[in-house]
């Protein structure tokens, strides 16, 4: 059986798209999202309504993104919380939270925060930032007893994760395999592709193999949108897409 997880859209149909057309021709029998579907993005509602129509797919498996969280309740608190980070964010923030209707927010509100799935012997946790907050950030190159210690007191096999918008994996000492499965929407490099994992899993055997791909897709679409949406800062955000080397935009 081959499974997909995606993460990190962020609003980007254009990549979405493109991202769903590869997961068909790799013929995965199943798809895990990991939340973060919305802000910051070209088209957050439509982005929402696209996710919600996939659910109804009963191979389709979805949790919540700190974003997700976030944007279900729009508060001044959670704004000025934002702005301390980066500007564009917070402004961005405000302005996804004035386009998405109550329905879209409590759709996000309603996704659960982390989701345990056992597949032919095989214990997968699927998880935003990692098992112990939805915010925490696994990157490459992490020493190996870090990423132990954020994964202490689960037993899944494979745990899969976001958030970063960097992908990377690791084997620990307890067997567990740790898969950050890149961004689809908003991926931080130089490259403008998308990114999401594919899993494969030897049903008799209980073993699998996991990669992650980069998929082309109209990035100068996406990001023309993204540019249009007159939020102060939406054009550094759209610059994003295009280039990044950086998590915020400057």
């Amino acid at each position: 059986m081959k499974i997909a997880i995606i993460s990190d859209i962020h609003g980007n149909m254009e990549a979405l798209n493109s991202v769903l057309n590869d997961i068909k021709s790799e013929n995965c029998q199943k798809i895990f999202c990991l939340g973060d579907i919305a802000m910051a993005g070209p088209e957050p509602s439509q982005t929402i309504n696209k996710i919600h129509d996939l659910l109804q797919n009963k191979d389709f498996y979805i949790i919540q993104g700190n974003t997700d969280k976030m944007l279900s309740v729009f508060s001044f608190e959670t704004k000025a919380e934002i702005e301390k980070a980066n500007k564009v964010m917070a402004n961005a923030y405000l302005a996804d939270s004035e386009i998405i209707n109550n329905e879209e927010k409590n759709f996000l509100k309603n996704l659960p925060p982390q989701k345990e799935i056992e597949l032919f012997g095989i214990k997968i946790l699927l998880v935003h930032g990692s098992p112990r907050k939805n915010n925490e950030n696994i990157y490459p190159n992490m020493k190996i007893e870090e990423i132990e210690e954020m994964i202490k007191g689960t037993d899944a096999d494979i745990i899969f994760c976001g958030h970063t918008h960097i992908p990377c994996g690791y084997q620990t000492n307890t067997n567990q395999t740790v898969v950050n499965v890149g961004s689809v929407g908003r991926p931080f490099s130089e490259t403008t592709e998308a990114c999401y994992a594919v899993i494969d899993i030897n049903e008799t055997a209980s073993t699998f193999q996991i990669k992650h791909k980069f998929v082309k897709y109209d990035v100068e679409a996406a990001s023309k949108k993204l540019a249009e949406r007159g939020f102060d800062g939406a054009d550094k955000l759209a610059k994003m897409l295009l280039k990044a080397t950086s998590r915020y935009p400057e």
